[in-house]
């Protein structure tokens, strides 16, 4: 049963921190990922000046939103991103790779003395007072360690930009701020 704390809503599932994938299932997802970050690179270059992105961490963050798609957004998610995995493996197959980069480089130095640091994170946004299915709560819970936070896109939509830029900033060791620009969420956001 899902459970609201914070401003988020998560099931009560654990990560499932030993995920039973095949090694076809990984290759396949990284095929994928490959394949997306081609055509997304594709698209991107269209646009003038600099370009940084991270290809694996935008296909993650739109793999949860795509455990909650059924039907037609389903098949047309999947086409979009390239996946060619079922979602009952797909999902798995990106727990497994996140619960491997995050043991890589365990214990080396970066430049500045600190220890080596990769975070991969992502977050899932949904409008306060949305009910949102269990089973996809349980998918993001077991698969990806999270849960849903809650803004409220339609009275405070400025505010939700600002905490939304504001977790990224935390989140990149304020690497990367203001991800979202002004004008970029309206009251018809969810």
């Amino acid at each position: 049963s899902p459970t609201v704390s914070a401003q988020v809503v998560k099931s009560d599932k654990p990560r499932i921190t030993a995920p039973a994938v095949e090694k076809a299932d990984l290759g396949a997802l990284v095929n994928s990922n490959n394949a997306f970050a081609f055509t997304l690179y594709q698209a991107l270059i269209q646009a003038e000046g600099n370009l940084f992105y991270s290809p694996y961490s935008i296909s993650e963050a739109l793999g949860m939103t795509y455990a909650g798609a059924r039907g037609d957004t389903e098949k047309s998610m999947a086409q979009a991103l390239n996946f060619t995995l079922s979602q009952d493996r797909l999902h798995p197959a990106f727990n497994s790779i996140d619960l491997q980069l995050a043991q890589r480089g365990q214990g080396a130095k970066g430049k500045d003395g600190e220890g080596f640091r990769l975070h991969v994170v992502n977050a899932i946004l949904g409008q306060k007072d949305h009910q949102f299915v269990p089973q996809f709560l349980d998918v993001l819970a077991q698969n990806y360690g999270t849960g849903l936070r809650i803004l409220d896109f339609i009275k405070e939509t400025e505010q939700s930009r600002i905490t939304i830029n504001d977790w990224v900033g935390q989140q990149t060791e304020q690497r990367i701020k203001d991800l979202v620009p002004p004008g970029a969420i309206n009251t018809l956001t969810r």
